[in-house]
């Protein structure tokens, strides 16, 4: 007979973790179960993932205690932090060394950890072509995942380090959605260039690590990058046109620019496209093939596009 083996999902109810979570949901046969790792049980999304069968526990990212319970018996973990919940990359380290910790205390066989790119191994802080930020960051929200790294290595913890690209859907529905112009028109103003950015759909990351959890012999100590696809900006603007139904044009803007744009954030966003954008290896370290090979339904970019368009509210 076999043994159902359970993945502690944390952050289950946000995008990226929410596609594991429900990959795991959508394959009863499987032979695992999916621990649904959250602050707030009682959310919407909390009792959806229940409804469908997980078991949903509550647990602190700052609260080593409560993660040891949550990982408790689980087999995996897939691990992550949210920069933008508390703007802190010292925070972000601080929570991955305590979910890296909590797996080695609880017995964990296999954590994915959720990481990026500590882009100060590429400009050194004293670097001057790319400013320093939050007082000893180049890119804060990839920084602080990047510097979880080595938690996770020192724990002791059998560890896959997986690396994603930007969501497709935070063009539409998050922060890279395309602005109006004075024109009217909408535009997505990048520091860009002529740069191919890796992106996925949020359920595609989630199904790639639940391949990688059915197969650790393969990938514990590895690093897996996984893309979708790699589009140039103009690709970029011209599927989101068919999602929006109205024309998107794409425009780069200078990083030095663009970092002094009046709105919150937008020097640790310059910061990050300039580091995809100066070829320091970010898209090829993020394998369309590989990702294909995990996930053989892997939505293409024009996939994507046709998917998404009918779900784009038309405005009244």
């Amino acid at each position: 007979m076999s043994v159902t083996k359970t993945i502690a999902v944390v952050g289950a109810t946000g995008a990226t973790a929410g596609g594991l979570a429900r990959a795991i949901l959508s394959d009863p046969g499987g032979g695992y179960a999916c621990r649904a790792i959250t602050r707030d049980p009682e959310s919407a999304a909390a009792r959806a993932l229940s409804a469908q069968g997980a078991t949903v526990v509550k647990a602190d990212l700052d609260d080593y205690d409560s993660l040891v319970s949550a990982f408790d018996g689980a087999a995996g973990a897939f691990c992550m932090t949210n920069f933008f919940v508390n703007f802190s990359a010292e925070q972000e380290a601080e929570q991955a060394a305590n979910q890296a910790r909590a797996a080695a205390a609880a017995g964990v066989r296999h954590a994915i950890w959720s990481t990026a790119e500590d882009t100060r191994r590429w400009y050194p802080l004293d670097d001057d072509r790319m400013p320093t930020l939050h007082g000893g960051y180049k890119v804060p929200n990839w920084d602080g995942k990047g510097e979880g790294d080595s938690s996770f290595a020192a724990a002791g913890v059998p560890t896959t380090y997986l690396l994603a690209p930007f969501h497709w859907e935070a063009f539409v529905f998050g922060l890279g959605e395309p602005q109006p112009g004075p024109d009217g028109g909408r535009t997505i103003a990048i520091p860009l260039g002529e740069a191919r950015l890796p992106g996925i759909t949020a359920e595609d990351i989630g199904r790639c690590a639940y391949a990688i959890f059915q197969d650790p012999a393969r990938f514990v100590g590895e690093t897996v990058g996984i893309a979708g696809e790699h589009t140039t900006g103009d690709e970029l603007a011209a599927g989101l046109s068919e999602v929006f139904g109205e024309p998107v044009r794409y425009q780069h803007v200078p990083a030095e620019v663009f970092r002094e744009l009046p709105f919150p954030g937008a020097d640790l966003a310059a910061n990050m496209f300039q580091f995809v954008a100066e070829d320091n290896g970010y898209a090829t370290r993020r394998d369309v093939a590989l990702a294909t090979s995990l996930n053989p339904s892997l939505v293409s970019f024009a996939e994507w596009v046709a998917a998404t368009r009918v779900h784009v509210p038309a405005e009244v």
